[in-house]
């Protein structure tokens, strides 16, 4: 069976739980028990693998908890993050779920007491109230305590038939692959995720190679809106371990995703040393200070958000926004995000922000914003994706490119939504790998492309006022049908005539029946 095959079959598996379980509850509340069961599943299998070291004679499953002492469990949560005891693996709980009446409060201590494991050691805050909207007491389960057991019950042993494979290498893979899969087919049923859309797979995978681009190697990788971490997640399948040398950093402003966002990470088997999802409001309370520039920035912030703008005064001091002089409006925190990023990178890397149309030719404080960007030779690339690439909207996003290293002040337009950069996929357009590397292959060599690709004068960009839209610099294929006007209207008049002549017969016809 190949990767794909493998993927595909997990996949059915998986969705077969959640289907198995719709209607029952609150969608968004039943996506935290299947992913909070699924990173159960996985720590305790991963931790296992751990304590048996690769020892084909030794079962960790198979001790007694009394076995295990303090020096044990020490050296296990430096080097895990957590502890998980014997008795609670999930192997363990999941061979008497169908006669545990305590199964609902069994877990909920179980849960609390792996978080509980890291308290005191560097892996605290990631592990801290992981399994909080994971809540196997809560009513939403069911009203009382034998609808919450058989609930849980279907949910474990549905999540324990799931074929993750022997291979370690291929389990880690796949309970990552599975954690992804959910979230995009519950942002594809809901529209959204959160506040924001969620970032497609196909296009995390564009905003990571356009980031990382020709880096051999980069220091660190940063989402200043991380969501789920997808965008970070991408950065590890497609780039090895030396790629990426200091770690994964992200910040989220909402508690729940914020939570999935770690579980993912973990799911993907990163260490907790090479990781950390802040909580918090970026560009209020912004992270990481001390751990900027990054070499690699991506993100699909929220667009066209509230934000407190000029309503705080010192945030027209803060070095992120000072420099335009101005502050985005309080209506659209676009450029806040963007200037935000812009202070984060370093003087080598690149951003890749998802950017939709409004921000590229909109006055006022805008117009300034992307003045200083233009002026200051920032911007390298905007890419114009085709529309329906992202759950919830038709609309067609861009994708910003920011670099401080330019070696001219040309900027690149690229327009997208061609047929050599999309696949369509029932009622959405996608971009399969050989989509991906188009757009990768004309960034990177910068050659103007009729209909396609443009690598603009600044004066060009001062001329037009700083208005960056694509569609101003790239003329669109018309697929129209060259049409002859004056075959037209002989055609009109044609068939004009034969309706005179029609209605003429059948004024004669009645004349003769009346007569």
């Amino acid at each position: 069976m190949t990767g794909n095959q493998q993927r595909e079959a997990v996949s059915r598996q998986i969705w077969q739980v959640v289907n198995f379980h719709r209607g029952s509850g609150d969608g968004r509340d039943f996506k935290q028990y299947i992913l909070g069961i699924l990173f159960y599943r996985f720590i305790s299998e991963n931790f296992a693998q751990y304590m048996e070291t690769g020892d084909d004679n030794f079962n960790y499953a198979t001790l007694s908890d009394d076995v295990i002492t303090s020096e044990i469990k020490d050296q296990a949560i430096k080097a895990k993050g957590y502890f998980i005891y014997p008795s609670q693996l999930f192997i363990n709980v999941v061979k008497n779920v169908n006669t545990n009446r305590r199964l609902s409060t069994d877990l909920a201590k179980i849960f609390a007491e792996i978080e509980a494991s890291a308290i005191g050691y560097p892996s605290e805050t990631h592990m801290k109230d992981l399994f909080a909207d994971c809540s196997t007491t809560s009513y939403r389960l069911g009203k009382s305590i034998a609808e919450k057991n058989d609930r849980l019950a279907k949910i474990l042993i549905g999540v324990s038939e799931v074929d993750f494979g022997d291979s370690d290498g291929s389990q880690i893979e796949l309970f990552g692959y599975v954690s992804e899969f959910l979230l995009s087919n519950y942002a594809a049923s809901t529209g959204r995720f959160g506040r924001r859309t969620f970032t497609p797979l196909y296009v995390s995978k564009l905003i990571v190679r356009l980031a990382i681009h020709k880096q051999s190697s980069i220091n660190k990788i940063y989402d200043p809106a991380c969501g789920t971490g997808s965008l970070l997640l991408q950065a590890k399948e497609h780039f090895d371990a030396q790629t990426v040398k200091d770690g994964f950093f992200g910040q989220e402003i909402s508690p729940t995703t914020q939570k999935i966002a770690r579980m993912n990470i973990f799911l993907h088997n990163i260490s907790y040393r090479k990781f950390e999802i802040a909580l918090g409001n970026t560009l209020t309370n912004p992270h990481f200070n001390e751990e900027k520039p990054f070499d690699a920035i991506v993100s699909n912030p929220p667009y066209s958000l509230e934000w407190v703008g000029s309503d705080d005064a010192t945030l027209i001091h803060d070095d992120r926004f000072a420099p335009p002089g101005v502050l985005p409006p309080k209506s659209k925190a676009d450029y806040a995000f963007i200037l935000h990023t812009l202070n984060y990178l370093s003087a080598k890397g690149r951003a890749a922000i998802v950017c939709f149309p409004g921000i590229f030719f909109r006055d006022g404080t805008e117009k300034k914003i992307r003045k200083y960007l233009v002026d200051n030779n920032f911007i390298e690339t905007i890419v114009l994706l085709a529309p329906n690439m992202f759950y919830g909207t038709a609309i067609s996003a861009n994708i910003l490119v920011l670099a401080k290293h330019k070696t001219d002040t040309n900027i690149q337009f690229i327009d997208a939504r061609g047929e050599e950069f999309v696949t369509r996929k029932r009622y959405n357009n996608i971009m399969l790998d050989h989509n991906t590397q188009r757009v990768i292959d004309i960034f990177d060599k910068k050659e103007n492309l009729d209909h396609v690709a443009a690598s603009v004068p600044r004066e060009l960009i001062e001329k037009n006022d700083y208005n960056l839209t694509v569609g101003n610099y790239i003329e669109p294929i018309v697929n129209r049908e060259v049409i002859d006007i004056v075959e037209v209207n002989a055609e009109i008049l044609s068939a004009t005539g034969k309706i005179d002549r029609l209605r003429t017969g059948v004024d004669n016809i009645v004349a003769e029946l009346e007569a």
